[in-house]
């Protein structure tokens, strides 16, 4: 069969339900988190935070937040950073699933530098937080592209410093070799369901390049990274 991958995809993702909770989701939230370590896509973030990090005076205490943060395994990975690096930071996750903020503080308690939020990002209780550097990681895919539009606005005028995105390169490729990734792991089908809905929600580079228009913004790098990503760094300094 094959893929048309020319349009994104908006079929709901099953865990796109913020009052879903119990063990199903904390499996498939950690499990997650597990693949996306073991791919590599942690180092991606936390080399786009480097890049902003670097433009910025060492004594200076950064607030990041995590958009979408789920198990909060991405703000660990930044904390241990942070500390080999003697960065001063208070890391924020934000998710709109209480059971997902609850169980990734549950995993954070060696972490002081995080708290966590129960937010909608859609909603206008966000628009009181904040940061200097906003993250999503796997995040952007989740929104239509009106409301991408909005809320990079939104981020391009209030994070002071800058926004690191990483997030999937939306391939036939990507979809076939993960599909393969499904049947060796033995992945439940949640996890399978929503993986594969994400890589056909996920971008091509001429789509972020034109949103980068939309939104005037000047500076920024977009590469493409293993496993199938896209890093898209923007400073606002």
């Amino acid at each position: 069969m094959i893929l048309n991958t020319r349009e994104r995809v908006l079929a709901p993702e099953i865990m796109d339900d913020f009052s879903m909770e119990g063990e199903r989701l904390q499996r498939a939230l950690d499990k997650i988190a597990k693949i996306n370590r073991k791919l590599g896509g942690n180092r991606i973030t936390l080399k786009g935070v480097a890049t902003l990090m670097r433009q910025l005076p060492p004594e200076k205490t950064v607030t990041i937040m995590d958009i979408g943060c789920g198990n909060g395994d991405m703000l660990r990975a930044l904390a241990d950073e942070g500390r080999q690096r003697g960065w001063k930071l208070h890391l924020v996750g934000v998710d709109a699933n209480r059971f997902t903020v609850h169980h990734a503080a549950a995993l954070s308690v060696d972490y002081p530098e995080i708290s966590y939020d129960c937010i909608d990002v859609t909603h206008d209780s966000f628009a009181e937080m904040e940061y200097d550097i906003v993250l999503l990681t796997l995040t952007l895919h989740h929104f239509t592209d009106a409301t991408i539009l909005a809320l990079m606005q939104h981020f391009c005028r209030c994070a002071t410093v800058g926004i690191v995105v990483n997030d999937l390169h939306r391939s036939s490729i990507a979809y076939r070799l993960f599909q393969l990734l499904c049947y060796v792991l033995g992945l439940e089908e949640m996890t399978r369901y929503d993986g594969l809905t994400s890589i056909m929600r996920g971008f091509k580079k001429p789509e972020l390049i034109e949103l980068c228009r939309q939104l005037n913004i000047r500076n920024y790098s977009l590469r493409w990274r293993w496993a199938f990503r896209y890093q898209w760094v923007i400073s606002n300094l």
